[in-house]
């Protein structure tokens, strides 16, 4: 069994989210699977991550931007290398290709009545909605399967499109070996002088994604600020200061903002040690399908509030603090608790910690291989 793995973004400097989920799952099946080959298609980029093993073949593929890359490049290179099976493992695919192929629908928010010109998208998440918009139809019915990452977010797939259950599989998301609370106050002590961190904080992952939430973030931290005069700071990560202080002019709160640390992108490496010194890690989305970052900060001994809908309550079971994200008072009420109820706190670390353990990267990775034998056998036996 040769298998096409679609790794576009792999070695881009700056990766995110769905990046770092095809990193671990081409990582893990090089360890695991000694017997299939593969075949993983990257973009030429500066972080070259990953080297290629004796059944495992890492190939820069140009072919222009992203979507004459997916469409036309990465077809032609499945025909070459005799692929049997190709996954593509970003929420967008061919529409094209002359192998059987599984597409991971990370989610299918750019689907559901949300405006492509919205206030809040950058030009880039723009365009990557519109082309989405009009590939992903076509793609899920080319698809012999579906693959996605929570309960949550199959049932809407199944919704959305008319599926069967049959015909969307989950698998859960993993957390990386690396997220384990830091101990070494040498390498805590370092990374806080690095990006100049507060003694006592309470840690943010925002971006420009409005499902992020994070005007109402901020607008519950000010509350929060103001009712118990408290000097803990917030650290946001990868969000604008100009945007910052236009929330803040806007809940009338401009003050705030000598409370909150800004960072711009935070190395991967750097995360374990900036949620172990966190007193509170928040992550009150309107909208996840998996929501990793809750996973790594329990696996930090770190307490987390996430929201109470979508896939968060799974990911999270009764080791976070849900709340309403629609609510801002409810975040600021949940605030309070984590940051005044020092047992409270502990109870959630603890049970956090656990809770991590049951994802992992090395599980996501084996499912995955099921599922390409499956197919594959599936399709030779009806040849």
């Amino acid at each position: 069994m040769r298998v096409a793995i679609e790794g576009q973004r792999l070695f881009r400097a700056k990766k995110h989210g769905m990046d770092f989920v095809a990193l671990e799952l081409v990582k893990n099946i090089q360890k695991l699977d000694l017997e299939n080959e593969y075949v993983v298609f990257v973009k030429p980029d500066e972080d070259v991550c990953l080297q290629s093993t004796e059944n495992m073949k890492i190939v820069e593929l140009g072919g222009g931007p992203y979507p004459t890359w997916e469409q036309h490049a990465l077809p032609k290179a499945v025909k070459k290398y005799k692929c049997d099976l190709l996954h593509c493992t970003s929420n967008t695919a061919p529409l094209y290709n002359p192998v059987p192929m599984i597409v991971t629908l990370h989610d299918i928010f750019y689907l559901e009545n949300v405006s492509l010109f919205r206030k809040g998208f950058t030009a880039y998440q723009k365009f990557g909605n519109m082309y989405r918009r009009y590939v992903v139809p076509g793609v899920v019915k080319r698809a012999k399967r579906v693959i996605t990452v929570s309960r949550s977010e199959k049932n809407r797939i199944i919704h959305f499109f008319h599926l069967k259950d049959e015909q969307v599989s989950v698998v859960y998301n993993g957390v990386s070996l690396i997220f384990k609370p830091v101990t070494d106050k040498t390498t805590l002590e370092e990374i806080r002088m690095t990006y100049k961190l507060p003694e006592n904080f309470i840690f943010f992952l925002g971006n420009t994604d409005p499902k992020k939430n994070t005007r109402g973030v901020v607008t519950a931290f000010a509350k929060y600020i103001r009712e118990s005069k408290s000097q803990i700071s917030m650290v946001i990560a990868d969000y604008p200061k100009e945007d910052l202080e236009r929330i803040l002019q806007e809940i009338h709160d401009p003050d705030i903002m000598k409370y909150i640390h800004r960072l711009d992108y935070i190395k991967n490496t750097d995360l374990p040690g900036i949620y172990t010194m966190a007193d509170l890690f928040l992550y009150p989305s309107f909208r996840e399908s998996f929501g990793i970052p809750i996973l790594e900060a329990m696996a930090c001994g770190t307490p987390v509030i996430t929201s109470n809908v979508f896939s968060m309550p799974e990911v999270a079971g009764d080791a976070a603090l849900l709340v309403d994200p629609t609510n801002p008072f409810d975040l600021t009420r949940g605030i309070h608790k984590v940051i005044s109820e020092p047992d409270f706190s502990k109870s959630l670390s603890e049970k956090g910690l656990v809770q991590a353990t049951r994802f992992s990267w090395a599980k996501m990775a084996k499912d995955y291989m099921e599922i390409y034998k499956e197919i594959v056998e599936g399709n030779a036996n009806k040849m």
